[in-house]
């Protein structure tokens, strides 16, 4: 069965347990442990080489481990600095023209803060600043995709209507739904029925075919009244995951889960074993 036709798990970085910190011995422990895909992690700038690029590239499609990539934390479209605005642009495109060396489909970023705008005045902001990196983008050749992800924290524009009405608006731009920032920043969004409406309000504003590539982020979650303080591994944490996992099942999700617990490997494991045995 290709990739295509798979929901396939993975880390969000190397696997601990790998011979190293690099990128290329993070793809060869992923393969060691079966799982399916990991997210090359430029969150704090997308410094890799072209040649290392092209070389992550080849080894991840010859041991058939699928990448995604995510962009630097220090990205706010929504930068009211001048400066800080144009830095935030830059950052996506070396992430996109990296990953784009790499052969990786779409890079995950945390697009803005609202600041002290309100939620319309950021979506515009935000939106406009988008079509000007997607336009940059295409204009050197790179189809990466940009995967804007819902964010966790009250602060942080990137609620579910906010991620898919950027998809549907910017052509370029599609939805990386992390169910652990949704349940940070709600309270709630913690329970089966909750899964499958977000799971179905994608595909109502996106089309079905959004469930066959979805790009999901999950690991267990702290949070207080203003949304996210940090990850937990799964076990430590009160995320209903067995339940997602079943309506994932139920609506036949295809695409990649990335796993951010502190535990990444287990944990990734853990979803994978329990998906699988549905």
């Amino acid at each position: 069965m290709s990739d295509e036709n798979k929901l396939l798990f993975g880390t969000g970085g190397t696997p601990h347990s790998s011979k190293s910190k690099s990128t290329a011995a993070g793809i060869e422990r992923i393969a060691e442990l079966g799982l399916g895909c990991m997210e090359v992690e430029f969150v704090y700038g997308a410094n890799m080489t072209d040649q290392m690029a092209i070389e992550v590239g080849k080894l991840a499609k010859k041991l058939e481990v699928k990448l995604t990539a995510h962009a630097p934390y220090y990205i706010n479209l929504n930068a009211h600095d001048e400066k800080k605005l144009i830095d935030s642009q830059k950052r996506l495109v070396q992430t996109a023209r990296i990953a784009g060396l790499i052969g990786v489909e779409g890079v995950v970023f945390h697009p803005a803060f609202y600041l002290k705008d309100s939620p319309d005045e950021t979506y515009k902001k935000v939106k406009s600043e988008l079509k000007k990196t997607v336009e940059s983008l295409r204009g050197e050749g790179i189809q990466t995709l940009l995967l804007a992800e819902t964010t966790g924290k009250a602060t942080q524009f990137g609620t579910l209507e906010e991620i898919l009405k950027l998809s549907v608006e910017v052509d370029g731009v599609a939805p990386c739904i992390d169910f652990a920032h949704m349940h940070a920043k709600t309270g709630t969004n913690n329970s089966y029925s909750e899964f499958v409406h977000i799971l179905n309000r994608t595909a109502e504003r996106l089309g079905w075919h959004a469930l066959e590539h979805l790009h999901i982020h999950l690991s267990g979650i702290k949070y207080g009244s203003k949304g996210e303080l940090s990850h937990l591994d799964l076990k430590d944490s009160d995320l209903r995951y067995a339940d997602l996992l079943l309506a994932l099942k139920d609506l036949d999700v295809k695409g990649t889960v990335i796993c951010e617990s502190p535990n990444l490997e287990a944990d990734a494991l853990t979803l994978q074993q329990a998906f699988q045995s549905m």
